[in-house]
């Protein structure tokens, strides 16, 4: 027997709907969150996709997660829009604010979108690249609990704290860059150590501050910050974004996102949404002389290629998911 289970990404969301509904969650939210999953899973960034789904829906279980959730969005400036997540998934309440702040920025030249009360976010570019699609340049920022000491100390005080960026292109796939700020995504070693397989040198480091591969080791211990000093800043710029302009929880404050027990995690994510000065298209012209310049040199590659080979792969061939999710998940749904 293989052990993996092919599915078309049709096939995968419908799989995940029915497998959030069974667990409890709302129908709008079962759909929002599917469709973010198997959209991370389609490009590759497999922590974020069906790695998730057990997690998600112990939670919804225990009520750490608001299965009933009700997001509620709010304008207190013309050019700001807040969501309040209702300690729901996080999915429902992007897209909602999404939404709305496309059609600000696009009436006002900018926008800027605040979520509190939220939960894990996923793969960052999913937000993004919807807001490129409507021709807009955006930069998102998410909080998660902590993962990461401040350089030169022990203590994990942030989270992996991601960043992202989009901007449209006239033709073919936006340019689209989402990278965590810390050496690989938590969801990588989360994986990994539910699989049973370790992890690479240099990705995390054990409770004693020492390197490990055991996936396990490295979940109770601090995740390693890219660019060292400047990473732990970077992730001190994502923290005042994401949580404190928000009003979410800090990452001390957040609970993990993998267990169902504690209090909700109430964590926050941030985008700043820009209109492009349309100047007869030389935005356009000279994001495209950029990208080209960097393709001209050999062994380049524009940020966010691969992701989008991998998603053109995802979609003529459909998804490989490994059979130990599909089993826990049609155990869910024979359950309910």
């Amino acid at each position: 027997m293989s052990d993996a289970v092919t599915l078309s990404l049709t096939q995968a969301q419908d799989l995940l709907t029915r497998a959030f509904t069974a667990g409890g969650v709302s129908q709008d939210a079962a759909r929002a969150t599917a469709a973010a999953l198997v959209a991370a899973e389609a490009d590759g960034q497999v922590g974020h996709g069906f790695s998730r789904v057990a997690d998600y829906i112990a939670q919804a279980q225990s009520h750490k997660v608001n299965p009933a959730a009700t997001a509620r969005l709010t304008t207190p400036r013309p050019a700001q829009i807040d969501v309040d997540a209702d300690h729901g998934f996080a999915y429902p309440a992007l897209e909602l604010g999404v939404r709305a702040a496309i059609a600000k920025a696009q009436e006002m030249g900018i926008c800027s979108l605040s979520v509190k009360n939220s939960h894990h976010c996923g793969s960052l570019s999913v937000q993004v690249e919807k807001i490129a699609q409507a021709g807009l340049i955006s930069i998102m920022v998410a909080n998660t609990p902590k993962a990461i000491a401040p350089f030169g100390g022990a203590e994990p005080l942030f989270g992996t704290n991601p960043i992202a960026f989009a901007a449209p292109r006239p033709k073919g796939s936006p340019l689209v860059i989402d990278m965590s700020l810390s050496v690989v995504a938590r969801g990588k070693v989360m994986n990994a150590a539910k699989l049973g397989k370790p992890i690479p040198t240099g990705w995390a480091l054990d409770a004693q501050g020492q390197d490990t591969t055991d996936p396990d080791a490295a979940l109770a211990g601090s995740m390693t910050a890219i660019g060292g000093a400047k990473g732990t800043a970077l992730a001190l710029i994502v923290e005042v974004l994401s949580a404190l302009v928000t009003g979410a929880n800090t990452s001390t404050e957040a609970s993990s996102f993998f267990s169902a027990d504690g209090p909700p995690p109430g964590v926050g994510q941030f985008l700043i949404l820009l209109r492009p000065t349309d100047d007869a298209g030389r935005f356009a012209d000279r994001l495209e002389a950029l990208l080209t310049q960097i393709e001209a040199q050999e062994g380049t590659r524009i940020p966010g290629a691969k992701r989008f080979a991998m998603r053109a792969a995802s979609e003529e061939h459909g998804l490989s998911v490994p059979r130990h999710y599909i089993d826990t998940i049609h155990k869910i749904i024979e359950e309910s």
